[in-house]
């Protein structure tokens, strides 16, 4: 930091600790305030948007992934028993259509994701420290206008033997003021022209998702449902009638009656 900036930082701590204790008179805008507030939480929820896609994406690498070591376990597990029983070849099918699926996942899934969803939300949020930036620079410019109004004010009221310095005040003041208006104006016209962009800006990553979902779902569908076919035509019917549970109750009956099971 420059001398001069050193200078101005001093300047705008001593105006704002003044301002606190009611010293000098804070300009207050409403108008700037109520856009500067939709702003921000526009900016919260598009950062909120961003960690919740990031979020999602890994939920999904992270569901075949655990899904791929359950079909591994359950492939073990049925081809130790008999590999030519219809369960062993339903457990290795299964396996089949996870791995595709996981397979499918980094080829359909995630790289389109990621250049249609999390690319526009990254650039949408690389945005924000501009214009943060824009409203600091602001805000200190609005210091320095409530600074040399005061001191304009307290000459008016009580003129100082030097005649050059209430001219030299009023300049001062009148250059702040323009400076501010500027920028004040600036974001007035501009903050509300961001957020009316939002919606056809994401517009097209809503679809991209949507449609991604569906393809990933639609597959999932497929793939497993293929499996399908190695189980017995009845299975579904009773499970739909609520014969598979007895089933397996009764096949944790005749466990429990074993005597390693505790049985007496």
């Amino acid at each position: 930091m420059s001398w001069t900036g050193f200078k101005k930082g001093i300047s705008r701590a001593g105006t704002t600790l003044m301002q606190k204790t009611g010293q000098i008179e804070r300009t207050v805008d409403r108008e700037f305030a109520d856009e500067e507030a939709k702003y921000k939480t526009f900016e919260k929820e598009c950062q909120a948007l961003q960690k919740a896609a990031k979020g999602y994406a890994d939920a999904m690498k992270a569901m075949t992934a655990t899904q791929g070591r359950l079909a591994d376990t359950i492939d073990v597990f049925y081809s130790a028993a008999d590999k030519a029983s219809e369960s062993a070849m339903a457990a290795h099918a299964y396996k089949r259509a996870v791995d595709d699926l996981d397979t499918g996942i980094g080829r359909e899934l995630e790289a389109p994701y990621r250049t249609t969803v999390m690319e526009p939300l990254g650039k949408m949020n690389a945005i924000f420290p501009v214009v943060n930036e824009q409203i600091n620079k602001r805000n200190k410019k609005l210091l320095d206008y409530d600074a040399a109004r005061n001191k304009l004010n307290k000459l008016i009221n009580k003129p100082s033997d030097d005649p050059t310095k209430l001219p030299r005040a009023q300049q001062e003041h009148d250059e702040a003021k323009e400076v501010f208006d500027v920028l004040n104006e600036q974001l007035i016209s501009e903050l509300p022209q961001l957020l009316d962009l939002r919606i056809p800006y994401f517009d097209p990553s809503f679809e991209a998702m949507i449609r991604m979902q569906c393809k990933f779902a639609e597959e999932g569908y497929e793939k497993l449902g293929g499996v399908q076919r190695y189980f017995a035509d009845n299975v579904r019917d009773d499970y739909a009638a609520g014969q598979l549970d007895a089933q397996v109750e009764g096949v944790l009956q005749e466990m429990k009656e074993l005597t390693i099971c505790g049985a007496s």
